[in-house]
């Protein structure tokens, strides 16, 4: 199930046009609100923290790697990610998702 949802974000990521993406990253109160929206929609697929986990390090990963920031907090979570090993980012993941569901 885990591949099978990475996949599904990656295509997600791969099929944002450049006016919705520079809508959700031109700031960090509009990240953190399309961002809660997913994990929401993923929750009452019943996909579990773990799984949700596993996606948000995709997006994470994909942001840090093709994307610049465009604030502060997109700067400081690109550095972190950058300089945080595997199990760091996965920690990290979760985190971000805990950020968004106690909005």
């Amino acid at each position: 199930m885990g591949n099978k949802i990475e996949e599904r974000v990656e295509n997600k990521l791969n099929s944002i046009g450049t006016e919705e993406k520079e809508e959700i990253l031109k700031n960090f109160s509009s990240f953190k609100s399309y961002l809660a929206g997913k994990v929401t929609a993923g929750e009452k697929m019943g996909l579990s923290e773990e799984v949700l986990a596993k996606a948000t390090e995709k997006v994470a990963g994909y942001l840090a790697k093709h994307e610049e920031p465009r604030n502060r907090e997109q700067y400081l979570l690109q550095e972190l990610w950058k300089n945080g090993d595997k199990e760091q980012q996965h920690a990290l993941s979760h985190m971000l998702l805990n950020m968004v569901k106690n909005e």
